[in-house]
């Protein structure tokens, strides 16, 4: 049930990076980047509502001034329910910097007196953004580290799985938010780079879409990878020996070879097909493809199970002995 509840959040984290892409390309005044949302929205709505009258401009006021609190807000409910550490002061430099980018977000010519260029205001935003995400980024990897550190083993494997959960939900977005968002990119410059030649860009487009495909796999895997180390941690939770977690850790032991082995056998059959129709191509790229963060969680989950299967055995040949 459980992982029907994430299946669910997933498809929705899809639907939604779809949509933005769709919207960045459609409305890139409103959508500029990825990492300026929500900041670029809010700002641009607190401006709308502060301009349109006395009392909205109260009402922005006041929604200006409760986000960029909530951080230090948050910070009063946990001092209430558990002992604050250093980490936790970053909640108040957080709200610091949210009053600083929601108010140059509602009033983005800052941005442009600030950066050279015509494009100094597009730039400027995801800056700002990212700013933002790095401190709470920050932080939550701070007090993870401490969660880690204090855990028991209990703790642990549950900690693992929220982890698991988290890189499945980071997948999604690079598969349906960065990588898709590459491909409307390269179909829009295909395009503008055709002009009065749209009738030939057919196997371009195809082969852009493969490209897209054969970029994911890797991510896809991943994804497969995380639900089933999530399985082998449920197994645990029951019984570190028992027949079930060898079984689940046989299965992600089979899905991390799948994933290595589709992954060259892709990117090998996609530079052959590029080759054999260049003809037809009015763009080519090559692909050698090294996914070395996909490779990395590939052989962590491997060497989790082989653990696994290993700790099983000596169990097994222990309670021989006995």
């Amino acid at each position: 049930m459980k992982q029907k509840i994430l299946v669910g959040f997933l498809s929705v984290e899809a639907l939604a990076c779809i949509l933005f892409c769709i919207l960045q390309t459609s409305f890139t005044r409103v959508f500029s980047a990825a990492m300026a949302f929500p900041f670029e929205q809010i700002g641009m709505g607190l401006r709308l509502l502060s301009l349109s009258s006395w009392f909205g401009n109260a009402v922005a006021f006041v929604v200006y001034f409760a986000t960029s609190l909530s951080p230090a807000a948050a910070l009063l409910v946990l001092g209430k329910k558990r002992k604050l550490y250093a980490e936790d002061g970053l909640l108040v430099a957080l709200s610091a910097v949210l009053f600083a980018v929601l108010y140059i977000m509602i009033n983005p010519g800052i941005i442009g007196a600030l950066a050279s260029g015509a494009n100094g205001v597009s730039v400027g935003k995801p800056v700002l953004g990212a700013v933002v995400y790095s401190m709470l980024c920050g932080y939550l990897i701070l007090r993870a580290l401490r969660l880690f550190s204090i855990g028991g083993t209990g703790q642990l494997l549950g900690y693992m799985s929220s982890m698991l959960k988290l890189l499945s939900a980071v997948f999604v977005y690079l598969i349906f938010g960065s990588c898709f968002n590459e491909l409307l990119d390269s179909l829009t410059a295909l395009r503008a780079g055709n002009i009065g030649n749209e009738q030939f860009l057919g196997a371009s487009y195809v082969f852009l879409a493969l490209q897209f495909v054969v970029g994911v796999l890797p991510f896809v895997y991943n994804v497969l990878i995380a639900f089933a180390a999530l399985g082998l941690l449920e197994e645990m939770r029951i019984e570190h020996y028992s027949a079930g977690t060898v079984a689940a850790a046989g299965r992600i032991s089979r899905i991390c070879a799948a994933a290595l082995v589709a992954t060259v056998i892709a990117n090998i059959s996609f530079n052959l097909l590029q080759l054999v129709f260049a003809k037809s191509l009015m763009v080519i790229t090559t692909m050698v493809q090294i996914p070395v963060f996909s490779i990395t969680f590939v052989l962590a989950a491997l060497l989790f199970a082989r653990l696994a299967t290993e700790n099983k055995q000596l169990k097994d040949d222990n309670d021989m002995f006995i």
